[in-house]
């Protein structure tokens, strides 16, 4: 190995995708310097999906036990017409998830799937990890790249990712597109100990209760033990950054006269956070020279197929394959890694913005999705998910 291949990788952003890079350059032998502005490694959130596609990297970074053992597992993915309480469609997973994608679907806890990498990072001796390090600028040095932190210290590198979210600092001197695009959507999030949850309302399901302009997603996290709900609805509201707390008020009017079964989840919740949906447009080139961009930073989707940090842990295990395979040239890593995953990441865009359409319906639109989507046998439904969960 020459003295250039030794020099770390500098990753910026200690979240899941930030992780998950380390991770799987590790595995590969590859050092790397993970860089977290906060002053602990810890994930703002609640629940997140995991779809068969990201298991199989579960399995490929020798962590896929560890995340069943705080996941939830569903019976079904569920929607329901939030006006008149009818069954819209039901999918069944399980074990028919498995059959069908060879690998499960499941539900946990944010800070579970981020605790099980750190806990995997920190095992790894070839991974550096700092906490308290603002990255205020970065250089390609042509044989190399060197961060500056708040604090004026210097870091040198072999090649720079950045994993620092929707606002990345990094994309603007990358990409140079300016803001996210702000959807006008807001989501609130909050979780429930299941005591609270009313009998007839814990369903091992996930389910989804779509209205006019707002939906409800509720499903069991941490082995049956708590409840997840997200509230999304039209806004005009905006707030930077997306972990402010949210007003009840506005809330519960936008979901006024729908079913008592959202009413009285959305009841039950005293102290709700939000944050504003953003994404962007979608983008070929996320690189340039050694520094190069992932998850978010690279493509930020909004939520509604439930894979943005899917997405991330896809990027990062296909980031790590190629610059293992051209550990001396690593923009010719970056430049293989974005071009295989570009137009995968901008369907998930795209598809997104359109289910977000679809979930929101009004009026004959929402009649034309309720008779669309309950016509859909078993069979079909998964047919037109092999394109992600098959990917």
């Amino acid at each position: 190995m020459t003295q250039q291949q030794d020099r770390p990788v500098i990753i910026i952003g200690g979240g899941i995708g930030g992780l998950t890079s380390a991770l799987a350059l590790a595995l590969k032998g590859i050092r790397s310097i993970l860089l977290e502005q906060s002053s602990e490694f810890r994930e703002v959130g609640a629940g997140i999906q995991l779809g068969p596609n990201v298991f199989r990297r579960f399995a490929r970074l020798g962590i896929r036990a560890a995340i069943e053992a705080d996941a939830v597992f569903p019976d079904n993915l569920i929607m329901r017409d939030a006006l008149t309480g009818e069954e819209v469609t039901r999918i069944p997973m399980g074990e028919t998830c498995i059959a069908r994608f060879g690998m499960p679907y499941a539900v946990t806890h944010r800070a579970d799937l981020h605790g099980t990498l750190l806990k995997a990072c920190q095992a790894q001796p070839s991974i550096e990890l700092r906490t308290g390090t603002k990255v205020v600028g970065h250089e390609d040095t042509g044989d190399g790249v060197r961060v500056t932190l708040a604090d004026g210290e210097k870091i040198a590198g072999d090649s720079l990712i950045a994993c620092d979210g929707l606002w990345s600092q990094v994309r603007d001197a990358v990409v140079g597109d300016g803001k996210p695009r702000v959807s006008g959507h807001i989501a609130y999030r909050a979780v429930l100990p299941i005591d609270e949850v009313p009998a007839a309302q814990r369903e091992r399901n996930v389910v989804l209760w779509a209205g006019p302009k707002t939906h409800l997603v509720h499903y069991p996290l941490r082995r049956g033990t708590l409840y997840n709900l997200v509230a999304v609805f039209h806004s005009n509201r905006y707030e930077e950054g997306w972990n402010s707390f949210g007003d009840p008020e506005e809330l519960h009017e936008r979901f006024a006269g729908q079913q008592p079964e959202v009413l009285t989840l959305l009841g039950k919740i005293e102290a709700w956070r939000m944050w504003v949906l953003c994404d962007r447009e979608p983008v070929a080139d996320w690189t340039k020279g050694r520094v190069t961009l992932l998850g978010d930073a690279a493509h930020p989707m909004l939520q509604y197929l439930a894979q943005g940090a899917c997405m991330a842990i896809e990027d990062a295990v296909c980031l790590a394959d190629h610059l293992s395979q051209s550990r001396d040239d690593p923009n010719k890593a970056f430049i293989a890694y974005q071009k295989e995953r570009y137009l995968r990441t901008a369907r998930v865009q795209i598809m997104a913005r359109v289910y977000g359409d679809f979930y929101h319906a009004t009026g004959p639109v929402r009649e034309l999705r309720n008779a669309f989507l309950s016509g859909r046998t078993a069979d079909q439904a998964h047919n037109g998910n092999v394109w992600l969960y098959g990917g």
